[in-house]
Parts: C-alpha cells; sequence; structure tokens
C-alpha cells in the first residue's frame, strides 16, 4: 500500500480499493490495527460506513492514516472526501484520535504532505475545507496554508440533533507553495 513518509509520521493510503481488500480479505483484529481502533464501537461504525457505500459513481476518497514513526500507532486521519475528480476538486477532513496529540505540530506535518499529493499526485486543482465556526484550531491551520473564507453554509452539519453551520475555506493549486 502507498504511503506518504514525512520527519516524524507514515500516512497510509486509504482508498475505497483498500477498504474493499481490508474488510473482504482480513480479520477484525487486523483491521483495528491497520485503523488504530481501540474499541469495537470504532471498528462496525466503518464497517457500516462500508457497508453503506463510502464512494459512488460520481465521488471518492483518498484518505491517510497518520501513523507515528516512532511508536507505530495510528493517531488520526486525513484525507480528500466528496471528491469530484471530474472537476478537480475535493473537501479535505482531518482529525486527531486523542488531545494527547494535539499541539505538536503533527496536522501541520501531515497537512503539508497530503496537500501536496492532493495538488501533485491527484492533481486536484481546488481543496476545500468546512469547518465549525468555533473550531480556531482548524482555522489557524487552514490560514497557515493560504486558504482563503468563502462564507457559511448555513444549517449545513446535522451534530448530535442540532443543524450547525459550516464555514467554508479553499484553496487553489496556483495559491499552495509546492
Amino acid at each position: 500500500m502507498e504511503s506518504i513518509v514525512t520527519n516524524r509520521l507514515i500516512l497510509k493510503k486509504l482508498t475505497p480499493e483498500i477498504y474493499k481488500d481490508l474488510f473482504e480479505n482480513y480479520s477484525d483484529t487486523a483491521i483495528k490495527e491497520y485503523f488504530g481502533f481501540t474499541t469495537d464501537e470504532e471498528l462496525n461504525a466503518e464497517k457500516e460506513n462500508y457497508a453503506k457505500g463510502i464512494a459512488t459513481f460520481n465521488r471518492s476518497f483518498i484518505n491517510f492514516a497518520i501513523t507515528e514513526k516512532e511508536t507505530g500507532n495510528v493517531i488520526g486521519f486525513c484525507g480528500f472526501h466528496t471528491w469530484y475528480p471530474k472537476h478537480l476538486r475535493a473537501e479535505i477532513g482531518y482529525s486527531l484520535n486523542d488531545d494527547i496529540h494535539k499541539r505538536k505540530g503533527y496536522m501541520t506535518e501531515t497537512l503539508d504532505a497530503v496537500l501536496r499529493y492532493g495538488f501533485g499526485i491527484a492533481k486536484l486543482h481546488r481543496v476545500e475545507a468546512l469547518i465549525a465556526e468555533e473550531n480556531e484550531a482548524s482555522l489557524k491551520l487552514l490560514q497557515k496554508f493560504g486558504f482563503q473564507y468563502e462564507g457559511r453554509l448555513r444549517e449545513h452539519y446535522n451534530v448530535n440533533g442540532v443543524m450547525e453551520d459550516s464555514i467554508l475555506y479553499s484553496l487553489l493549486k496556483h495559491e499552495f507553495r509546492i
């Protein structure tokens, strides 16, 4: 499986084909280890996502499991979803599994590598990011890479039964310093 190596991290590529291989050919224990899941609930949620179809005919995704080189532990995920190959655009998403990994520069290191992959190998022209208004850490991260504010999507996400707005940012290939 393809990976990206940075100073402190290994980013393991996850595509629809890799998901298919994992869920059809590996044990639950092996899948949990690959994704860094610690509970059966996490595994079952991912199995459900896979069963429902995580890619469709008109959009796809590429995710990367963020793995610490030193420990081999999966500490989060970053990648492109809602990817429209025909239109050369995708939404980026990222998360760390535990607060203990925050404020160490892992996501800056990851986002740099994943954006390079997106604009280079994946041939994206536009990357979009949707964040919650109060997510200051994410806003600072996006600004560090030159993402531009585009607007507010009203009542865009259902979070625990409450419809919340999303703030839309984007970065174009020619704005990214490759």
